[in-house]
């Protein structure tokens, strides 16, 4: 799915790209990525497409997806300076 049709089918679940997002524990830049490369991963295209049909008909999915009690990813180690930590500690200085 093209990112165009991606953000057309929140406008039609009457969601935000940044609560969109939020709702299903992902970055809000993750998801802006996706622009650049044009399409979205088929898993984000179809909960997309669930919720703007759960919202033609009239379903609360936002409240079905909060009972989820979905967790945010924090990432570990990611940046560089852990890189130069973990370097430093396994090469032993004489």
């Amino acid at each position: 799915m093209t990112f165009v049709d991606f953000k057309k089918l929140l406008l039609d679940a009457d969601v935000t790209l940044p609560k969109f997002a939020n709702l299903i524990k992902v970055s809000d830049k993750n998801i802006q990525s996706y622009k650049k490369k044009g399409e979205v991963p088929n898993t984000i295209a179809v909960i997309a497409k669930m919720f703007a049909l759960m919202t033609q008909k009239e379903i609360n999915y936002k409240d079905h997806i909060k009972e989820l009690n979905l967790k945010k990813k924090k990432k570990e180690g990611s940046g560089f300076s852990s890189k130069n930590n973990l370097i430093e500690k396994e090469i032993p200085i004489s």
